[in-house]
């Protein structure tokens, strides 16, 4: 074959890729200005973390109308294939040292408490009548890390965008109440700083939330994070049991599609977190990728918020309310009990 007819065949490649992300930029650029507006936020008003900030941001574009039709495929482009970009990163903050530094019996005590808070709230949404997907979806942002977690478990549970809304909203109210009650709690309860840390690393939803919370008190901020990022883990074995859970359920459905067993972003995340622990990457470098992959998350958040209608959300009514309240009471509970037995 001459280098001509090579050459011939590689042209078409050009105008393929920017067929396809052309109608990707009017979405792109606005969720880049979403969260612009996010991290501008965060800084006026810390309490604000820029992930909530930009689902937020989010929410009020898609209901102020300024989401236009030609921007939808790049804002839903944001939500899911950025999200898991994101995700990966995360595993960049986390070491396997770190994790084993906690010892046994903390380890054990956070495996327990984040699986139990999963499973309690998952049967109390039953009880309560709140529906399965939701449930699912509120159970995660409980027991693992919030938004990102919510985000993450909704690509691989398909869940309504009005639920990613509603368990996003339940977390963030949670874990700003935390921010407060918990440094309230802590003398009353007789916990010293490292335990205080150890408790709000096992309890508080957000990372951001974690931070806050621990900073309030000298000495607890580093116990807090290594606990905290020992949840975020778990979020890769949480995926794949769930998506064990829908493979073996798509079987009894004729020509149903069987999600895989581990996705590949969770896949993605593990080799971070096995990169981190090699030790071979500077701080400065660590600290780059931390900054970028908060603006991808947020770019997520954004996303995900502009598919959001409140009027749709009146369906919710009280009870998803309510379970998201007994979720972070039942974890609030359940941490306080492992940190005394662990520490």
């Amino acid at each position: 074959m001459t280098s001509r007819a090579i050459g011939s065949r590689r042209l078409p490649l050009a105008p393929r890729i920017g067929s396809r992300v052309a109608p990707l930029l009017p979405g792109l650029a606005l969720t880049v200005a979403g969260v612009v507006l996010a991290v501008l936020l965060n800084r006026i008003v810390p309490a604000v973390g820029t992930l909530t900030g930009a689902i937020l941001l989010g929410v009020a574009a898609a209901n102020a109308g300024v989401i236009r039709p030609a921007a939808l495929a790049g804002t839903r482009f944001a939500a899911k294939q950025v999200l898991r970009a994101g995700v990966v990163l995360l595993g960049l903050q986390l070491a396997v040292s770190d994790v084993l530094g906690l010892g046994a019996p903390m380890l054990g005590a956070v495996v327990v408490v984040t699986v139990a808070t999963f499973l309690g709230t998952r049967w109390l949404g039953a009880r309560m009548g709140v529906p399965s997907g939701q449930a699912l979806l509120i159970a995660t942002g409980s027991a693992v890390c919030g938004a990102a977690a919510i985000a993450a478990m909704n690509s691989v549970s398909d869940s309504d965008e009005e639920d990613v809304a509603t368990g996003i909203g339940l977390v963030t109210i949670c874990g700003t109440l935390a921010i407060v009650v918990l440094p309230l709690l802590r003398v009353p309860l007789g916990l010293d700083p490292r335990t205080f840390g150890a408790w709000a690393g096992a309890s508080v939803h957000e990372v951001s939330q974690v931070v806050a919370t621990a900073a309030a008190v000298p000495g607890a901020l580093s116990a807090a994070v290594v606990v905290k990022l020992t949840r975020v883990a778990l979020l890769a074995p949480l995926l794949a049991g769930v998506g064990v859970a829908r493979r073996r359920a798509g079987t009894a459905v004729a020509g149903a599609r069987r999600p895989p067993i581990v996705p590949l972003f969770v896949v993605g995340f593990l080799a971070m977190v096995a990169v981190r622990s090699t030790g071979l990457l500077p701080s400065a470098p660590l600290d780059a990728i931390k900054t970028i992959d908060t603006w991808l998350l947020a770019a997520a958040m954004f996303g995900l918020g502009t598919g959001v209608h409140l009027g749709s959300l009146r369906r919710t009514g009280l009870r998803a309310l309510a379970l998201g309240f007994a979720s972070w009471l039942l974890i609030g509970v359940l941490a306080y009990a492992g940190v005394l037995i662990a520490l």
